[in-house]
């Protein structure tokens, strides 16, 4: 059984869902807190998967996951790029995403580009939702054709009532720096998941939702998958049929698809 890292620290929400999917999908969770992580760096190369969860990190002061990506870029880049190279996959949701971005783990470099050997400034933002409220409900979310995400393969051709994620967050409009970095994301088959047109709520551009770094590895999102491992957790559960409540929720394939990769290619140091 493999062993994921699930990182906690002041304000983090949402360690606890996220260790229940994980453990659904058949890993051992462990949660460790960032003051440990940054006295031991190391501790995370015994790891074969890594959760960044959501909430609201140091209070989300200065901006949303700021305070706890700086620490983390100061003192646990390195290692984790060692995690990346060894093949680990990384799900970071919700304030997750905003901490990864800010970090400089994604989107990361592009094909024939090496990892940094510092921390690279953002290239991507996620910011205030266009009508400055926080939103809490489920969307519908689309899958693109071509991405090469490990946590998302394989789960196209899903009905419209399975294809659906909550939200819950008042930063996390996608901004990307650039019209050029934004193709550049679309033609490497980074663009991992998008929502719906109709439910872009925070007026994310080109409606994405999540990415992808060039190893399909680490994944950041807005959207909670880690809230939809059952189908009791579904908005409409009640009036679904058998024949859909049968099969695995978009959130719980997610996560089974990264625990087979990690059962059957990444070794612990």
């Amino acid at each position: 059984m493999p062993a994921a890292l699930i990182i906690t620290a002041a304000g983090i929400n949402c360690d606890r869902e996220l260790g229940r999917a994980f453990s659904l999908a058949g890993a051992d969770p462990e949660f460790i807190h960032l003051n440990r992580l940054v006295e031991q760096p190391d501790l995370i190369d015994r790891f074969q998967l890594i959760g960044l969860p959501g909430g609201f990190s140091f209070g989300d002061a200065i901006a949303a996951g700021r305070i706890m990506a700086q620490l983390m870029r100061q003192h646990l880049y390195e290692v984790f790029v060692r995690a990346i190279d060894r093949g680990v996959p990384i799900i970071a949701p919700c304030n997750g995403f905003q901490i990864a971005v800010q970090m400089g783990l994604l989107p990361g470099p592009f094909e024939g580009d090496a990892w940094p050997t510092d921390p690279p400034p953002p290239s991507i933002s996620l910011g205030q939702n266009q009508h400055a409220r926080f939103i809490d409900r489920w969307l519908q979310v689309e899958l693109p054709s071509q991405s090469r995400c490990l946590w998302t393969r394989n789960l196209e051709g899903l009905s419209e009532v399975q294809m659906m994620l909550p939200i819950a967050h008042g930063e996390g409009r996608f901004i990307p720096a650039s019209s050029t970095l934004l193709s550049n994301l679309v033609a490497h088959g980074q663009i991992a998941l998008r929502y719906a047109e109709h439910d872009n709520l925070n007026g994310s551009v080109d409606c994405v939702a999540g990415i992808c770094d060039r190893t399909g590895l680490v994944f950041g999102l807005m959207p909670h998958p880690e809230r939809f491992y059952r189908w009791t957790q579904h908005p409409i559960w009640t009036r679904l049929d058998d024949s859909i409540m049968q099969t695995e929720p978009l959130g719980l394939a997610m996560f089974k698809n990264a625990v087979k990769h990690a059962t059957q290619h990444v070794v612990a140091c």
